[in-house]
C-alpha cells in the first residue's frame, strides 16, 4: 500500500483506489480460503490413508494374532484327542499288566535301548547287577498226564487169531506186554427227573369199623424252592453257568432245549431271585465277619438296569467288600445308583481302614472319624503310566520310584505283620519322602491341565491316605485285590449286558458272592452250591455257620446228601 504522502488528493481518484484495493483484498482472502480448503482436502486424504494403513495393520495383527490362537488351540486339542485316543486304545488292545522297564521308555526322544548302554551307569541307576536274561525255549511238543481223579474205562484192541500166528512158523505169539495211550474224552451232562414218592398209611382196622382211618402221608424234606420244578443240582448249574461262567440265559435255554427240555429264561429267572432269597441270611452272616475286619478292600462298577419307558439302560451299581485274612469273604452290594449313601450304610457300623479308591462318596465315611482312609499306589501309579506318551522323561522317574515301593513288597510278602511293617518304616518310608519332595518340586513345573500335571495333583491329593500302608504290615500297599473282584461282573455284564430290574440287581449281588467266596478258597462253586441248595432249606438260622465257604472247606463236603441227615 502506497504511504500518506503517496495518496492523491482528489477524492474521487482516492475512492477508487480504495475500491480496487477492497477488490483486490477480496480476491486474496478468496484465494486463501481456496488454497485452505485444498489443504484441508489433502490432510483429511492423508488422514484416512493414515487411518486404513493402521486399520490394516491392526487387521493383519488381530488376523495373525488369531490364526496363532487357533494354531495352538488346534495342536492342544490334537493333543488332547491323541492322548484321549491312545489311552482308550491301550485300555481296549493294549497290554493289561501295566508293565514298566525304564530302559525301554522315551527319553528326551530317543529310546534307551537305540543308545549305547554304560552297564556301569545302569547298575547304579538300577541298584543292582545289570544281567542280561535268556528268554527260555517253551516246549511245545508233548502233553501233561490227564488228572489221576478222572475215571479210566479201559477199552482193550486185541489181535485176531489170524494175527497172532507168527509169519516164520505160524506158531501162535504169546502175550508179552501191552501199551496204553488215554484219551480224553467228554461225557454230556445228564438232566434227570428225581421221582419224590411219599408213601400214605392208614388204619384198615378203624376204616372198617366206620371209623376215620387216620390216614399219614410220609414228609417230605424241605426244598429250596417249594413245590418248585428244580433240583439243588439244577438250579446250582444255572446259578454257576450264568454268574461264574457268564452264560446268558437264553444260551441255557438253548443248552436245554438240545436235551429236548424246554425252559423257558423267564422261568430261570424266577428261580434265581428264589434261591437269591434263599441265601440271603447267610450273605448277611458273611457280611457282619467282614465287618469284623481290621481292613476292608472295596470297589464299585456299573451296571445297566432296565428302565421300561425310558428308551434306555440306567445305571444301577455292584459295590464288593472284601474282608481280611480272618474273616476272607467276599461280599457284593447292589444300589440302584452311586450315591454315597450306598456304601455309608452298608459300612455304618465298621471300625477300621478302608482301602478303596479316590470316590468322594467315602469322604463322609471318614469324616467320622472311625475309619482310616488308606489309598491305592496302583491308581496312583497308573495316572503316571497313562501321561508316559506325553511325558516320558518324568514318567520314567516316577514309575521307577514306584517300582522301588513294589519291590520292597516282593520281599514282605510272606514275612509277618510285625516284620513286615518294620521292613515298610526302614525302606519304604524315605522313598515315600523322595516321592513327595519330587511331587513337589515338578508341580510347579507341568501344566497342571496336562497328563502329568493331572497325575501330580491326583498323587498329592491322596498323598497322606497313600502313605497309611506303611504305618501297619497287615495293610496292601493297592487294592487290587478289590479290582480283581470286579472283574467277574466286567466280564459278565458284556455277556449277560444287563439286569432285568433292581430286583434282579440285588439277587445278582448275592449269588456273586456265594460264588466269590467259594472260588477264595478254592471250593468248586456249583458242588458248594448244589450241597448248599440241599441242605440250608432246613437248616435252623443258628446253625448257618457251616454253610461259610471257609468252614465248608474245612469239612471237606464235597456233595451233601439230599435229605435232611438222618438221627
Amino acid at each position: 500500500m502506497p504511504c500518506i504522502d503517496q495518496l492523491p488528493d482528489d477524492p474521487t481518484t482516492l475512492k477508487r483506489m480504495l475500491v480496487t484495493q477492497d477488490a483486490r483484498l477480496v480476491e486474496q482472502d478468496a484465494r486463501l480460503v481456496a488454497q485452505q480448503a485444498q489443504y484441508d482436502a489433502r490432510i483429511e486424504l492423508m488422514q484416512s490413508r493414515h487411518d486404513a494403513e493402521i486399520a490394516g495393520k491392526e487387521a493383519a495383527i488381530q488376523a495373525a494374532v488369531e490364526a496363532k490362537i487357533k494354531t495352538a488351540v488346534d495342536e492342544a486339542v490334537e493333543k488332547a484327542v491323541k492322548e484321549t485316543t491312545l489311552y482308550f486304545l491301550r485300555r481296549l488292545y493294549g497290554p493289561k499288566n501295566e508293565r514298566f522297564d525304564p530302559r525301554q521308555l522315551l527319553l528326551f526322544g530317543l529310546k534307551i535301548d537305540a543308545m549305547p548302554l554304560d552297564e556301569a551307569s545302569v547298575a547304579e541307576e538300577a541298584g543292582e547287577e545289570l544281567v542280561t536274561r535268556r528268554v527260555k525255549k517253551k516246549h511245545k511238543h508233548g502233553r501233561r498226564p490227564l488228572p489221576e481223579h478222572l475215571p479210566r474205562i479201559d477199552i482193550e484192541h486185541d489181535l485176531c487169531d489170524a494175527e497172532k500166528a507168527c509169519p516164520i512158523c505160524g506158531t501162535l505169539r504169546e502175550r508179552i506186554g501191552r501199551e496204553v495211550s488215554e484219551q480224553l474224552e467228554y461225557v454230556p451232562a445228564l438232566l434227570q427227573v428225581l421221582r419224590h414218592i411219599r408213601h400214605k398209611y392208614g388204619c384198615r382196622r378203624c376204616e372198617h369199623d366206620g371209623y376215620n382211618p387216620n390216614i399219614t402221608v410220609a414228609a417230605m424234606p424241605a426244598q429250596p424252592i417249594d413245590k418248585g420244578l428244580p433240583g439243588p443240582g439244577l438250579l446250582a448249574y444255572v446259578v454257576t453257568s450264568k454268574l461264574g461262567d457268564h452264560l446268558p440265559l437264553y444260551r441255557l435255554e438253548r443248552i436245554f432245549s438240545r436235551q429236548q427240555v424246554e425252559i423257558a429264561r423267564s422261568t430261570m429267572c424266577a428261580w434265581l431271585q428264589a434261591v437269591g432269597e434263599l441265601v440271603r441270611p447267610l450273605v448277611e452272616r458273611m457280611s457282619e465277619r467282614i465287618l469284623q475286619s481290621r481292613n476292608i478292600h472295596t470297589d464299585d462298577t456299573p451296571v445297566p438296569v432296565q428302565s421300561p419307558g425310558a428308551g434306555k439302560c440306567r445305571k444301577g451299581r455292584l459295590w464288593a467288600y472284601l474282608g481280611d485274612a480272618s474273616h476272607p469273604y467276599t461280599v457284593y452290594a447292589y444300589t440302584p445308583n452311586r450315591s454315597r449313601a450306598g456304601p455309608a450304610d452298608w459300612l455304618r457300623d465298621y471300625k477300621g481302614f478302608l482301602q478303596a479308591d479316590a470316590y468322594g462318596g467315602y469322604d463322609g465315611i471318614y469324616h467320622t472319624g472311625k475309619v482310616v482312609e488308606v489309598a491305592c499306589w496302583a491308581h496312583a501309579r497308573r495316572k503316571f503310566f497313562d501321561a508316559k506318551e506325553t511325558d516320558g522323561c518324568r514318567a520314567a522317574e516316577m514309575l521307577k520310584l514306584v517300582q522301588a515301593l513294589y519291590a520292597i513288597e516282593d520281599r514282605a510278602k510272606e514275612r509277618s505283620d510285625d516284620d513286615r511293617r518294620a521292613l515298610r518304616q526302614a525302606e519304604s518310608v524315605p522313598i515315600l519322602a523322595r516321592i513327595k519332595a519330587w511331587l513337589d518340586a515338578e508341580q510347579k513345573i507341568v501344566l497342571p491341565r496336562s497328563p502329568m500335571g493331572l497325575a501330580i495333583g491326583y498323587a498329592l491329593n491322596q498323598w497322606t491316605a497313600l502313605c497309611v500302608y506303611a504305618t501297619e504290615g497287615f495293610l496292601a500297599i493297592d487294592n487290587n485285590a478289590a479290582e480283581r473282584a470286579m472283574k467277574r461282573v466286567a466280564i459278565g455284564r458284556k455277556n449277560w449286558l444287563f439286569a432285568g430290574n433292581d430286583r434282579a440287581g440285588e439277587t445278582t449281588a448275592l449269588l456273586y458272592s456265594l460264588i466269590a467266596s467259594a472260588e477264595r478258597h478254592g471250593v468248586d462253586p456249583q458242588r458248594y452250591l448244589t450241597g448248599l441248595f440241599a441242605r440250608l432249606p432246613f437248616t435252623p438260622p443258628g446253625e448257618l455257620d457251616q454253610f461259610l465257604p471257609d468252614e465248608w472247606q474245612k469239612a471237606l463236603l464235597a456233595e451233601p446228601p439230599l435229605g435232611p441227615p438222618t438221627s
